[in-house]
């Protein structure tokens, strides 16, 4: 008992409070830069007044694994259990809910005048893509400082780089990027001028970026293919799967906004496979930088 009680006074001294301020700071201006065209969208004003409160729930639900298993590679500090994800996880969707009610407060999008279920609603549905681009902040914002005793960051020593992992990065790109516009009115328009040649285009199309990003253009972050292993490899293991998981994202951020509504089956897939080109993008791009 002794023993343990002297670990955790340890543990409590050896934190380093600085450090973990700038990571807040760091997650702040990550909500910020990276949700701010959502912040500067009207569709989300008005979503966050009209959406099924069900459907609002259920993504607020589903975030919280989403940034937990996040913040285990690139939490606010180093991360090495559960429990500190957990608590990474809960300061991100603080900071998302903060950087929301800010934002919406000084563009005077929120006021005095709405109910509180209006004003909650706004900015529930806003504090999601804050939250997930709180966490991002501390790994694209991140430096280097004297607690860095290489050019390694501590926190990718206990982050999972496997198969698993690998999908879940992309499904978080996905996720991010196809919430900046599936609730734009764009979405729709286009699906409706595009033809079946379009669409098949456009799938081919979001494939074969996909696989150049991360093993084609040789990008910071990118991957190698080990000698020996065949193109279609990485094409069949992992753009494909990818984009499979961009589109399943896609069709869950078009339900969950109501953009399906209406819609009959094929139209529903052509709006799925338009928001699927940037979802498809996004998951290219976290395979890349995160």
């Amino acid at each position: 008992m002794g023993a343990h009680r002297a670990a955790t006074t340890g543990t409590r001294e050896d934190f380093d409070h600085g450090r973990f301020s700038k990571g807040l700071a760091r997650g702040f201006a990550g909500a910020l830069l990276f949700a701010l065209p959502m912040f500067l969208t009207m569709e989300m004003w008005e979503l966050g007044l009209y959406i099924d409160r069900s459907r609002l729930l259920l993504l607020l639900l589903v975030n919280i694994p989403l940034l937990i298993l996040l913040a285990r590679r690139i939490g606010f500090e180093d991360v090495s259990t559960w429990r500190e994800a957990l608590r990474d996880a809960s300061i991100a969707y603080l900071l998302g809910v903060v950087a929301s009610a800010f934002v919406l407060l000084i563009i005077g999008v929120l006021s005095i005048n709405q109910t509180v279920p209006e004003a909650l609603g706004m900015i529930a549905i806003q504090a999601v893509p804050a939250s997930i681009g709180a966490l991002l902040g501390r790994s694209e914002l991140g430096v280097q400082d004297e607690h860095s005793a290489d050019d390694t960051d501590p926190v990718d020593e206990n982050q999972d780089d496997g198969y698993g992992g690998e999908l879940f990065m992309m499904a978080v790109g996905a996720l991010f990027l196809g919430l900046n516009v599936a609730p734009t009115e764009e979405m729709i328009l286009v699906s409706f001028k595009m033809s079946l040649w379009h669409a098949l285009a456009l799938v081919l199309a979001s494939i074969l970026l996909m696989h150049g990003f991360v093993y084609v253009l040789s990008f910071v972050g990118g991957h190698e293919l080990e000698e020996g292993t065949p193109g279609w490899h990485a094409l069949i293991r992992f753009t494909c799967p990818g984009y499979i998981i961009a589109l399943a994202i896609s069709l869950y951020c078009l339900w969950t906004f109501h953009r399906l509504d209406g819609l009959d089956l094929t139209q529903a897939i052509m709006v799925t496979v338009v928001l699927g080109f940037p979802s498809a993008i996004g998951a290219a791009a976290a395979r890349l930088i995160l």
